[in-house]
């Protein structure tokens, strides 16, 4: 029999993109292809890669470049693919290019330079894709594209309008998901509460009863599968209410990831992003006070084009009033092909550099004094790692999404396991951290 030909994946960006590469690997598994971890055993590599930032094509041509210096067989895939010339300018070896969501493509790349060899055995499509993620959570990603036209972003010369995925196709995924051991879905996309717009919330099939696209429709169903439902790139518009009322149940994580970015309207408007920060600002507060549990978490941008002293100002008494649980920030970057390019105003290096520390120094007080409210509650956290020489865990509670908030550390956590849904007292916090005590050791 001969040996299933093996393939190196580089994947970089955002969990979008780790969504992508997922779908293409269970595709070539399933075409009897393996996989190898490092460059050495892989007879092709693929590189997902990012083009959201300058910044991030770089990264990505010096990932390109790795991978043809250390194997020499390379396809590029990913946001960086549609700029085909630029890549071809710097590594004009590699063996083929597709842009994003083009798994088609990249399949039939791959399969013209690394041909599959036919195995009856193991040819099947497996019952559950393959996933980059521990096997305990899992991003599920609702729609491709974008339809708002920030002026700092290409995404949508990229990846397009938005493209709404049916509700029912949605549903089965997570189904198979929760069936495979899932027991957190991360709902992304990039417009998350602008779900099913594009295909006018139609109704499809899910176990022989109809389900519209809608936002509401479809955070209400995935939270009927018993795993935690967190939902990320969600826009504070009026519908986006009705999703209090799943949280008060526990359908839904009282959690919300909404990408702010700024909170002056002369900058929003720049932007070209609602600009309407007094109704923001009094719709969080509604929804903290409907949902006293709710975390925020958000991005801002520091240093765009025209941003006075007064605009920042402006930013950081928004993130201290509406009480941003998680903050994230970072310094305006021109992006190649962004309408931001053309705008007055350049921020100095040194001045964005120091907001960026101001902006990060209230971020994190906010954060501090959200956190110590918790001390002394008993509250559920999901195990993602463990360290026995410590006798720790590394866990999350309902308010952290992996890789971007804080953790809960348990101590004394004898028998515990990654996957585990565990029970503890919080005993401690810092600016961005639990600290905690399993129930069971205490009693």
């Amino acid at each position: 029999m001969s040996q299933a030909p093996k393939i190196g994946l580089v994947s970089l960006g955002c969990p979008k993109a780790l969504v992508d590469s997922e779908r293409i690997m269970s595709t070539l598994r399933s075409q009897g292809y393996s996989f190898s971890r490092d460059y050495a055993g892989a007879d092709i590599v693929l590189v997902n890669t990012c083009g959201f930032l300058d910044s991030a094509k770089q990264e990505s041509l010096e990932a390109i470049g790795e991978a043809l210096n250390e194997n020499g067989r390379v396809i590029v895939t990913g946001c960086l693919g549609v700029e085909e010339s630029m890549i071809r300018e710097t590594h004009p070896n590699v063996l083929a290019i597709t842009g994003p969501h083009q798994y088609e493509d990249v399949v039939s790349a791959v399969h013209e330079h690394l041909p599959p060899v036919p195995n009856k055995f193991v040819d099947l499509v497996p019952e559950q894709s393959l996933k980059l993620t521990p096997r305990h959570y899992a991003y599920l990603k609702i729609s491709e594209g974008c339809n708002n036209r920030c002026s700092f972003c290409i995404i949508p010369q990229i990846r397009g309008d938005l493209a709404s995925r049916p509700a029912g196709g949605i549903l089965a995924e997570a189904e198979g998901l929760v069936r495979s051991g899932a027991k957190e879905l991360l709902v992304i996309s990039q417009d998350t509460s602008a779900y099913g717009l594009d295909i006018k919330y139609a109704e499809s099939n899910y176990r022989g009863r109809p389900v519209k696209a809608k936002f509401y429709d479809l955070a209400k169903e995935l939270g009927q599968f018993g795993a935690w439902v967190r939902l990320h790139y969600v826009y504070p518009y009026p519908h986006v209410d009705a999703v209090m009322e799943l949280m008060s149940d526990g359908l839904v994580l009282p959690y919300l990831d909404i990408p702010f970015q700024h909170a002056s309207p002369k900058v929003l408007k720049a932007m070209r992003r609602p600009a309407h920060q007094e109704k923001t600002l009094n719709r969080i507060l509604d929804w903290k006070r409907q949902v006293p549990d709710l975390t925020v978490r958000s991005n801002f941008i520091v240093g765009f084009p025209g941003e006075t002293e007064e605009d920042f100002e402006m930013m950081l008494d928004f993130i201290e009033e509406a009480e941003i649980d998680r903050a994230g920030c970072f310094k305006y970057e021109p992006v190649t092909g962004a309408p931001a390019n053309e705008l007055e105003g350049i921020v100095p290096d040194d001045v964005a550099q120091e907001r960026w520390e101001q902006l990060m120094e209230v971020a994190q007080n906010v954060s501090a004094g959200q956190l110590a409210k918790k001390v002394g509650r008993t509250i559920q956290v999901l195990v993602d790692d463990v360290q026995p020489e410590s006798n720790k865990a590394i866990a999350r509670s309902k308010w952290d999404a992996p890789e971007i908030d804080g953790q809960v550390v348990v101590n004394n956590a004898t028998g515990i396991k990654i996957g585990d849904m565990v029970d503890v007292l919080v005993t401690d916090s810092d600016e961005y951290d639990l600290f905690a005590e399993p129930v069971k050791s205490l009693n």
